[in-house]
């Protein structure tokens, strides 16, 4: 039956709207995100705050203008590949590097993840009985460690007690222990808990020191604190004993400027007879790390609060060759599982 021009100006005009509107709604589908998407989980139309409970934007701020200033390669100098030959270590620059944050950091959850607690198997070249203080009661071993203990077997060695471990990053100004870059990145690899410390030179000053320092240990989420090492060798080449006032100020300025830069409180590390010259009453706020080889430490440096206790400078274990220094943490295990989770970056 033929239509009349009407009708078919008509349909032909229902044809098209009708196209148009399932073109629509096969748009609108298109677009819609899939269900097996992260996306597709619809956003609260109550506003998501962007930082955790407890922080400030100001933070996240700084934070951000942090990020947007870093190097191309944010890891210190130590660890940054070298053109050169031999042993031969980085010089300081002339001015410090930009504070530097970690290239791969680790959620702070997993950080205060308490980790198995190896019981004590080193033994001792020199054994000294401690009597009902043994350090053997103390429930979290560790050790420290150089250049001088050679190529280390990590694995065994934390199996035979180390629990953590302190390695030897630099000297005064300009020097860098060869092991260092190895021993970190080992320890880290084993899962130690593992951090540096800095032979304080009294013949540099201590800004150059701090800067040489920073420069060439990592700024790393889950490292232990600093350690500033002060004490009296007689064989260093540098021979000078400043005033008790000119070592408590130096050790401030250093101290000062690691705290800035890592947020977290150095740790002294110091021997009796430079306790007794400079720091008995002084640095109240601050751990101490004791050296006491032949004694507990309440009768070498009464009165003193410590974190670390160092017991051995001739301990044996598997896993290196030769000697090594013993310590221990001053508490229970569950203390020391608490003071890591508040102490680590």
């Amino acid at each position: 039956m033929r239509l009349s021009a009407v009708s078919t100006i008509l349909l032909a005009s229902l044809t098209i709207s009708g196209c148009a509107a399932r073109g629509e709604r096969e748009a609108a589908q298109t677009s819609a995100p899939s269900k097996e998407m992260t996306s597709s989980i619809a956003k609260s139309q109550t506003p998501t705050p962007s930082v955790e409970i407890g922080e400030t934007v100001s933070r996240v701020e700084r934070q951000q203008a942090l990020v947007t200033s870093l190097p191309a390669d944010p890891r210190p100098e130590a660890f940054l590949p070298s053109n050169q030959g031999g042993d031969e270590v980085p010089l300081p620059l002339q001015r410090p590097l930009a504070m530097i944050s970690p290239a791969n950091p680790m959620p702070r959850a997993m950080r205060q993840q308490p980790m198995q607690i190896y019981s004590h198997q080193f033994r001792d070249a020199k054994p000294i009985n401690f009597g009902t203080t043994s350090p053997r009661k103390l429930a979290v071993h560790g050790v420290d460690v150089s250049r001088w203990q050679g190529e280390i077997d990590w694995e065994t060695l934390r199996t035979q007690g180390a629990n953590f471990v302190y390695i030897k990053a630099t000297d005064g100004g300009d020097h860098l222990d060869p092991m260092f870059k190895k021993n970190w990145r080992a320890a880290q690899q084993a899962g130690l808990k593992h951090g540096a410390y800095h032979f304080f030179y009294w013949c540099r000053t201590a800004g150059e020191q701090a800067d040489w320092f920073i420069r060439n240990v990592p700024r790393e989420a889950g490292a232990l604190p600093p350690v500033i090492d002060v004490e009296w060798n007689g064989e260093s080449s540098c021979k000078r004993r400043p005033s008790r006032e000119q070592v408590l100020a130096k050790m401030q300025v250093f101290m000062d400027k690691l705290e800035k830069h890592y947020g977290q409180r150095p740790i002294v590390y110091t021997a009796p007879d430079f306790y007794r010259d400079n720091l008995r009453g002084e640095l109240l706020n601050y751990p101490f790390w004791l050296r006491s080889v032949a004694a507990h430490p309440s009768k070498v440096y009464p009165g003193r609060n410590w974190l670390f206790w160092q017991y051995s400078g001739s301990g044996v274990s598997h896993g290196v060759d030769g000697r090594i220094d013993l310590n221990a943490f001053h508490g229970s295990a569950e203390e020391w599982h608490n003071w890591v989770a508040s102490s680590v970056r």
